[in-house]
This record gives structure tokens, sequence and C-alpha cells, in this order.
């Protein structure tokens, strides 16, 4: 006989607060290396090099982290 464990369902405000403790500073990171070198562009062209970087950094390194850290505050018993 194997016990088996309450299925566990996603809290997507847990998700949202643990991804704000890294997101944060990342962004105000890039934002202090990028704002200096792009002084006299437009916000448009400013976010055009933002972006980019913000994205891949949170789908390939950010969230994988978090996931794995934070599973058990991510993940409630349904």
């Amino acid at each position: 006989m194997t016990i088996q464990s309450a299925p566990r369902k996603l809290s997507k405000l847990h998700l949202a607060l643990a991804m704000l403790l890294p997101v944060y500073p990342l962004i105000t990171a890039i934002l202090y290396i990028v704002l200096p070198l792009t002084e006299n562009w437009t916000i448009w062209q400013r976010t055009a090099v933002i972006a980019p970087v913000m994205v891949f950094s949170i789908v390939f390194f950010v969230s994988p982290f978090v996931q794995k850290r934070f599973s058990n505050f991510i993940l409630r018993a349904a």
C-alpha cells in the first residue's frame, strides 16, 4: 500500500510574491546600467533594449530558481 500525498495547487499570489524578490533588484540593476548609456534615447528605444534582457533573464534564470527554491511556498494543498 502506497500513501499518496494530497495534490498541490499553484498559488498565483505566492508565486507573484516569490518572483518579486529577485525581479525587483534585477530590473533596478538593468536600469542603472542602461540609463546612463542611453541618455538621449526616447523611452521606446530604452524599452526595446531593456525588455529582452529582462524577459530572457526572468524566463531562463529567475523563474527556474524561484520554482526550485520556493516550491513549498508557491504550491499549496488542493
